[in-house]
């Protein structure tokens, strides 16, 4: 019997992975590098963007299609409901938006340590190394770091209190919870939107 790998999710990772690294060997042999010629800078940055695809994918997906969606399933009384996004899709997700997070922002800092540059980019250049990376790389390294920050430690809190994960205290706990999620989701998205520019900005340019 054969598998396909596109029956599962790990199906899908271990292919895209496989096409990858075969593909990455094509281009190594065709530039006269070895078969495996290594570059973990490359690599780490690889990391960085495929998590942060999934990261920023996701937080763009409950912003504009998810809480909107649900809205409009409360307001339909002669719907299905949203009981099926909440129990099923929810959890799912929220645990790849989470983990997409910390992984997006432990490979984005690894780079930047392998780089020699994480303290002039924390620092927006203020501590040395090329003010034209350091400064809107750093610019956009902080809007990470406190999305990161919103997403566990404001959101998943309060996202657990609404799945029912963690106690609350009562309607009005619930109530205040599900605006916050709201709120800080919100938030999120519209912090997201510099933070790409400014970080394709670092190596490539402010496009205003």
């Amino acid at each position: 019997m054969r598998m396909n790998p596109l029956a599962s999710i790990k199906g899908v990772w271990i292919a895209g992975l496989l096409v990858s690294v075969v593909l990455a060997m094509i281009v190594n042999l065709a530039g006269g590098n070895g078969l495996l010629a290594f570059d973990e800078l490359a690599f780490v940055r690889w990391v960085h963007i495929v998590a942060g695809i999934i990261w920023v994918g996701l937080l763009y997906y409950f912003n504009f299609v998810q809480m909107p969606a649900v809205a409009a399933a409360t307001a339909d009384q002669g719907g299905p409901g949203p009981a099926a996004i909440g129990k099923y899709i929810l959890p799912r997700a929220l645990l790849w938006f989470r983990w997409a997070s910390l992984v997006t922002w432990g490979a984005g800092a690894w780079y930047l340590v392998q780089n020699d540059s994480l303290l002039d980019v924390f620092t927006l250049g203020l501590t040395g190394g090329d003010p034209d990376y350091a400064l809107p790389m750093g610019i956009g390294v902080w809007l990470g770091t406190v999305l990161l920050i919103n997403v566990w430690f404001v959101l998943w809190p309060n996202q657990k209190k609404l799945m029912g994960l963690a106690p609350s205290q009562g309607e009005a706990d619930l109530a205040k919870a599900k605006k916050t999620v709201a709120s800080v989701a919100r938030i999120n998205a519209v912090l997201s939107i510099p933070m790409l520019m400014f970080m394709v900005a670092a190596p490539h340019g402010i496009p205003l």
